[in-house]
């Protein structure tokens, strides 16, 4: 295991991960701020929820784990494209946090795995507020990957701490 705090940060769509990676970041302690990765810059696309766990488990997790350059390659949802690259420091804390992370290879490589959760019908609001209109037409799509996600990972089963996002 790391000594240099990995965090990963998983849950449903509109559990409120963003809100609590944020305030992790926000009040960690010390001068050292972490590194905030959110997979919301890496999926490619709306069929890329698998896809953007095994990216960071490639390209970020298994190197820091080896002691090699880290990196992510942000997805620009603009054009439909892979964006720039952006280097992890590999002696600042870091904290992942999105829909997928939390795979059995990933939840390996962390030292603190987080699950956080939500009833349907508040998530899928909290979504849709925050995205609008541009989500409402994935929201379906997104619930299968998801879904297929959990079944195949058994992510909270994985998680050290789990926490009630209402």
């Amino acid at each position: 295991m790391s000594s240099r705090n990995i965090i990963l940060l998983d849950g449903p769509s509109g559990a409120g991960k963003s809100t609590l990676a944020d305030r992790i970041v926000g009040g960690w302690p010390g001068s050292v701020v972490p590194q905030l990765v959110r997979l919301d810059d890496i999926y490619p696309g709306w069929g890329g929820l698998r896809a953007a766990g095994e990216h960071v488990q490639r390209f970020v997790l298994e190197p820091l784990a080896e002691g090699s350059p880290a990196r992510w390659q942000r997805f620009d949802w603009n054009v439909d494209a892979p964006a720039e690259w952006h280097d992890v420091d590999p002696d600042r804390p870091l904290v992942i946090e999105g829909c997928g992370v939390l795979t059995r290879a990933n939840a390996k490589l962390a030292d603190v795995r987080i699950w956080l959760d939500a009833p349907d019908e508040v998530r899928k609001q909290r979504a849709l507020d925050r995205d609008g209109e541009t989500y409402a037409p994935h929201w379906d799509r997104w619930q299968r990957q998801w879904e297929e996600f959990v079944e195949r990972e058994h992510p909270s089963a994985l998680a050290d701490l789990t926490l009630d996002g209402a």
